[in-house]
């Protein structure tokens, strides 16, 4: 066995984001850390894009809002704050089995409360259209995506060679950035599980979408991690 699969094996849970620790904290505190990040992260856009408030500014305060709840909490849960990437955490070993299913829970429900909280008490009044997506455009645009944001994720922090690094969060949040300037027109770029469901909430993805959103960020997000254990791991 190589150096790198006894790293992968033994220690990787100890360089989630850079941090050491996250094992000190308890499922709880987890917890809370993933929905105020995924509730500041789905306010932001559903505020900033949904609502209009920041205009062509939106995929900015949005990757903004982001990199700062990552340097925030990532110490405590690893900042997922998007189902997709605690499922490829978890394939990658740097997520506890037991944690997957509660850590999506709560990003669900924070994006939910984010997209209620965002209509009823920052809007007096608010006009929403739904998206109107070509289902082969939306779902490569997505899969695309949501690809490349977990294929960072596991790259910047989940890699032995990585740990420590200080740019975690920026290279995490550009690639939001990125793909909100690229594809947002297409598909809504949401390239998060939890974020279509504060869209859907919304208003903007219809519920007979839903499925160009959730299949590919899902199938992404598994592909991403095979992409990174072939190319890190060499398995």
């Amino acid at each position: 066995m190589s150096t790198l699969k006894v790293h992968f094996s033994e220690n990787v849970q100890g360089h989630l984001f850079g941090v050491k620790g996250m094992a000190e904290y308890t499922l709880q505190q987890k917890l809370i850390a993933e929905f105020i990040g995924t509730f500041f992260l789905a306010l932001t856009i559903c505020t900033a894009a949904v609502h209009g408030s920041a205009g062509e500014y939106a995929p900015f305060a949005i990757a903004a809002t982001l990199m700062v709840m990552i340097y925030g909490v990532g110490h405590i849960s690893g900042a997922h704050f998007n189902p997709a990437v605690t499922v490829a955490v978890w394939l990658r070993g740097a997520c506890e089995k037991e944690d997957v299913v509660p850590y999506i829970a709560a990003q669900v429900i924070a994006g939910i409360f984010a997209a209620f909280a965002s209509e009823n008490l920052l809007f007096v009044e608010t006009s929403v259209n739904a998206l109107e997506m070509d289902a082969t455009q939306a779902v490569s645009a997505e899969f695309l995506y949501t690809f490349a944001l977990v294929f960072v994720i596991l790259n910047v922090a989940t890699t032995e060679s990585t740990a420590g690094n200080g740019y975690y969060g920026a290279a995490i949040s550009f690639v939001v950035l990125a793909g909100a300037l690229t594809v947002a027109e297409i598909s809504g770029g949401s390239f998060n599980p939890a974020v279509t469901g504060a869209l859907f909430t919304s208003g903007v993805v219809e519920a007979t979408d839903l499925w160009m959103h959730l299949v590919p960020q899902f199938a992404a997000g598994v592909l991403a991690f095979q992409a990174y254990k072939i190319m890190v791991l060499g398995d």
